[in-house]
């Protein structure tokens, strides 16, 4: 498989009239995507290729200006579909979010199954590398589709103890070419390994 990092966008405004999609990084979320577009290591990555959310598309183009590269956005990429619900509260937002890892065969409230959302992500990094074969890619998304795209990919049932650690999003994992991601780290872990 040719290498990739997926990253998910750190902080975002939280604006319960926005619709989630929309939302764009705090500054909290755009220094750390900053900080971390610093990485040398990131020259490696010859391709950055976004979901189609705001805040992706953000975090995106502050990578990709530094490596000197247009950010690819791409759809089938996005988080998995809450608009059943929109915005919750974190509370609330968290019980459904269990809910959602836990059953992944069944919708939590109307918000698209795990499995499918899965199948999503699954097939639109693999479209996506396969149009650039060789070409190390940075993939720019969310925790969600993340954690079921590591679970896939380290031969892993869906679950949410695969999930980013509690720091607002803004991680990485790394799939090399002969080796799955074993688990998400924090933008603060680098240098990549």
């Amino acid at each position: 498989m040719t290498p990739f990092l997926y990253v998910s966008h750190p902080q975002v405004r939280i604006d319960p009239a926005v619709p989630v999609p929309d939302w764009g990084l705090s500054e909290q979320g755009r220094a750390r995507a900053e900080a971390f577009a610093r990485e040398p290591a990131l020259m490696a990555y010859g391709r950055v290729v976004s979901s189609t959310e705001a805040k992706a598309r953000e975090t995106a183009a502050i990578l990709a200006a530094a490596l000197s590269l247009v950010e690819e956005v791409r759809p089938g990429l996005h988080e998995n579909d809450r608009s059943a619900t929109g915005y919750l509260p974190e509370a609330e937002f968290q019980q459904v979010a269990n809910a959602f890892f836990a059953d992944p065969e069944h919708s939590a409230r109307g918000w698209e199954r795990a499995v499918d959302a899965q199948d999503r992500i699954v097939r639109g990094v693999r479209l996506a590398l396969a149009e650039a074969p060789g070409t190390p890619t940075l993939f720019v998304g969310h925790g969600g589709v993340g954690t079921l795209l590591l679970c896939h990919l380290a031969g892993q049932t869906i679950s949410r103890a695969h999930d980013q650690p509690p720091v607002g999003g803004g991680c990485w994992f790394r799939q090399t070419a002969t080796d799955a991601p074993d688990r998400w780290r924090s933008l603060e872990e680098a240098p990549l390994p």
